[in-house]
């Protein structure tokens, strides 16, 4: 596995590139995560902090550790602060890659773009995420449109707006919809010659949290399996 790759730092915050199977952040003894590199990175980069303690890195939001994609980090508690509320606020935009077969999702009935409603509960006991009735006590409501922007070979690839940040929450609701994610074992099928998961968080936008001004970033996806889009230049 790859370090991430830095896109972009200044004093408030940094982007990255998370690599698919980096956790975003773990108490796992011994795992690196996205949290511990960076805060290596600042700290060799001269970053300020007391003696024997490592740099201030606040986590604003997260992206599965089998998920790859473009992430923003805060280098201070009042950057962290102002990013979160934009998180909270849903003026924090996410757009993901998705790729699913295409005879599941003709099959399904649902058009070629759209926007998926569900109430999801979470169980940790399982670490698996489950859409139920609407209104079951505890179950969370998860937003999000996707638009069919490709297809190819039986595949389709989806652009998927996120609006709500649940766990799990693309690969449960579109595989609840008979379109699980290709190399998703957890709510699919193990399939052979299918190695990470085809989910890509490619672009973010947010203002920056000292003066306002609007960023964007934009990555392509490292997974093989979207070599055959991308290759043809279909976006």
């Amino acid at each position: 596995m790859r370090d991430p790759e830095i896109i972009y730092e200044d004093e408030a915050l940094l982007v990255c590139h998370k690599p698919a199977g980096l956790a975003t952040q773990t108490k796992r003894l011994g795992q690196q995560d996205m949290e511990s590199i960076l805060k290596n990175h600042v700290a060799l980069a001269g970053g300020k902090a007391g003696r024997g303690v490592l740099p201030y890195i606040g986590i604003v939001h997260r992206l599965d550790q089998p998920v790859e994609g473009v992430m923003v980090f805060a280098k201070t508690p009042q950057a962290a602060a102002a990013l979160s509320r934009q998180v909270q606020k849903h003026s924090f935009g996410k757009q993901y890659y998705a790729l699913v077969r295409l005879t599941e999702l003709e099959t399904t009935g649902l058009s070629k773009c759209g926007t998926l409603e569900d109430d999801i509960l979470f169980d940790p006991r399982q670490n698996i995420s489950r859409i139920l009735p609407r209104g079951t006590p505890g179950a969370k409501r998860a937003l999000l449109d996707y638009r069919m922007i490709a297809q190819k070979d039986g595949k389709a690839l989806l652009d998927i707006t996120l609006h709500t940040g649940r766990h799990h929450q693309i690969r449960v609701q579109l595989a609840h919809r008979g379109m699980p994610i290709f190399g998703d074992s957890k709510y699919g099928k193990r399939e052979p010659g299918v190695g990470a998961l085809a989910l890509c968080s490619y672009h973010i936008d947010f203002a920056h949290p000292r003066d306002g001004h609007e960023m964007s970033f934009d990555i392509e996806p490292e997974n093989r399996l979207f070599e055959e889009f991308f290759t043809d230049n279909i976006t």
